[in-house]
């Protein structure tokens, strides 16, 4: 049986890039796999947990947005 690869970083949605680093990170922890396979999992891990930080920072700027929209509505309704 073939094995696929797994699917681009840039295309998993958050909960995706979050749920694939920590099966990620429990295997590196078990410790077993071998040095070529851990650091093919170390350097999927970090474009995993890059890819949570954007999506962090991008919802973060979009609360920001709201918060100052809804800020400037409730001042010029005065």
């Amino acid at each position: 049986m073939a094995q696929t690869s797994p699917p681009a970083v840039s295309d998993l949605s958050y909960e995706q890039a979050r749920d694939e680093l920590v099966t990620v990170v429990t295997e590196l922890e078990q410790g077993s796999s071998t040095l070529e396979r851990s650091l093919a999992l170390w350097e999927r891990g970090e474009a995993l947990a890059n890819r949570c930080e954007e999506w962090l920072l991008g919802a973060k700027e979009r609360l920001e947005k709201a918060r100052r929209a809804t800020s400037q509505s409730a001042d010029g309704e005065s």
